[in-house]
């Protein structure tokens, strides 16, 4: 699958420290979108770059400006 181009950007997400799973990652399509938005479930790691994107949808996904990520 390639990635959408950098001006396919449905919308941006901020998350939390809190949000993030495992190793700094988050899921898309998040539990907020709605229903008819789903396609299948993808982990994008944010902690790297402090954003990731989602290949389907393009939603961005950044981490909130100030937050500290501790590792486990």
């Amino acid at each position: 699958m390639s990635t959408p181009p950098k001006s396919f950007v449905k919308s941006v997400v901020e998350v939390t420290a809190k949000d993030l799973q495992g190793h700094g990652a988050v899921f898309c399509p998040n539990p907020k979108m709605p229903l008819w938005s789903n396609h299948p479930r993808v982990f994008l790691q944010v902690t790297a770059e402090g954003e990731a994107r989602c290949p389907y949808c393009g939603t961005v996904y950044r981490l909130k400006a100030g937050e500290k990520v501790h590792g486990h």
